[in-house]
């Protein structure tokens, strides 16, 4: 079931969207999913840089296909900010708006007349996101705020892959999404402090700031282990700080992960007393030996051969699947996961949709992004 417009939790609210690129418009894209009004305000010549940032070839009509999947939903007005005229239409246009987010590097926004301070006095009951690469100090303050680099810089890529790899970062942009997610969740709660007391608030987040929240565990192992770089696993790693067997194995025809299991547990239900051989508290100081025995071991049979016992135990453990699998496997199915959007002009394309389900109803937007100015003379017109 599609929830109705009117029944979403965020329907009356007004979004201003400055942001460019992936994280502050990801914020922007799930506040409109929730039922906010969502207007871009983007430059007249070119729009949104991401709107021009072809990946795989891809595109839908004029842009980038990839700039329809996160502003999915929304207007867009053109204006530009260095001129009096505009302005003074987006001041205008704040006075009427319940959050506003940007991702321009520190200091932007305030040379423009649009910091937080002067929003704040247009607008007290105002919500002001902020979205920066590495905070609003420091020696990389100014530099690049892009995923892979703060990944790099972050100390990430050396936790991913084998001993033997050089560093290896996601294949995604998961800080991003990740920074989308806190701002979301410090926007909510202005709002709802909002309500109490009626004044506005300023939300910040960054992408270094992320990369360290999704690695608490790992960072807090570190922290307390005199600082020493996580030492990855020969084969198999998954987590530099989980004792064998925990990674991830080839089998006879594929692979396959296999989470915590007591190593006398595992060696009895593969048959394998050569993992027998180790006491559980080898499962740190050998963790390299034991992972090559249960690989070994795994070699032998196909994966299924292996599920069948390990699930029927208890064990935790899953194939590996690459993207046709997990397409075609009943949970995906389940999950009712996508959604088609269209264009005003009627060209559509497949995506995914919101992942929030509310009051048990599933959220789709069939609307693509906007076309650059589309709704420009609707909404800044006296």
């Amino acid at each position: 079931m599609t929830i109705d417009a009117p029944a979403l939790p965020l329907t009356g609210l007004r979004v201003l969207d400055f942001a460019q690129f992936l994280a502050g418009p990801v914020a922007a894209l799930r506040l409109s999913d929730l039922g906010a009004e969502v207007i871009k305000v983007e430059r007249p010549q070119g729009g949104d840089l991401c709107r021009s940032m072809v990946v795989n070839d891809q595109r839908l009509e004029d842009d980038s296909l990839v700039f329809h999947t996160f502003n999915r939903g929304k207007k867009s007005v053109t204006a530009d900010l260095k001129q009096p005229a505009d302005l003074d239409r987006i001041r205008a246009l704040i006075a009427t708006a319940d959050v506003m987010i940007h991702n321009f590097r520190p200091g932007v926004m305030d040379r423009i007349g649009l910091g937080y301070d002067a929003v704040r006095a247009l607008n007290p009951r105002l919500v002001y996101g902020a979205v920066s690469g590495y905070g609003t100090t420091g020696p990389w303050r100014d530099t690049p705020g892009q995923d892979l680099l703060v990944q790099a810089l972050s100390g990430i890529a050396w936790l991913n892959g084998n001993a033997e790899d050089g560093p290896v970062p996601t294949g995604f942009a998961m800080l991003d999404v990740a920074t989308a997610g806190h701002l979301v969740q410090g926007i909510l709660a202005c709002l709802v402090r909002r309500g109490i007391t009626g004044a506005g608030g300023l939300v910040e987040v960054d992408l270094m700031s992320a990369a360290l929240d999704m690695t608490f565990e790992q960072f807090t192992c570190f922290l307390n282990d005199d600082n020493r770089q996580p030492r990855r696993h020969a084969q198999g790693n998954a987590n530099p700080y989980q004792p064998a067997p925990y990674g991830i194995y080839p089998t006879g025809d594929g692979w396959m992960a296999l989470a915590m299991c007591p190593l006398a547990k595992l060696a009895d239900l593969l048959d394998a007393p050569q993992i027998a051989g180790f006491a559980q508290s080898d499962a740190f100081a050998r963790l390299d030996e034991i992972k090559s025995v249960v690989g070994d071991v795994l070699k032998t049979r196909p994966t299924q051969h292996w599920l069948d016992i390990l699930e029927a135990a208890g064990i935790w453990c899953a194939p590996v699947l690459d993207w046709p699998a997990f397409a075609a496997s009943d949970g995906f199915a389940a999950l009712d996961p996508l959604q088609d959007i269209q264009t005003a002009s009627g060209a559509t394309a497949r995506t995914t949709r919101c992942p929030i389900r509310i009051d048990g109803n599933t959220l789709r937007n069939a609307a693509a992004a906007p076309a650059l100015g589309a709704d420009t003379a609707a909404i800044l017109t006296p």
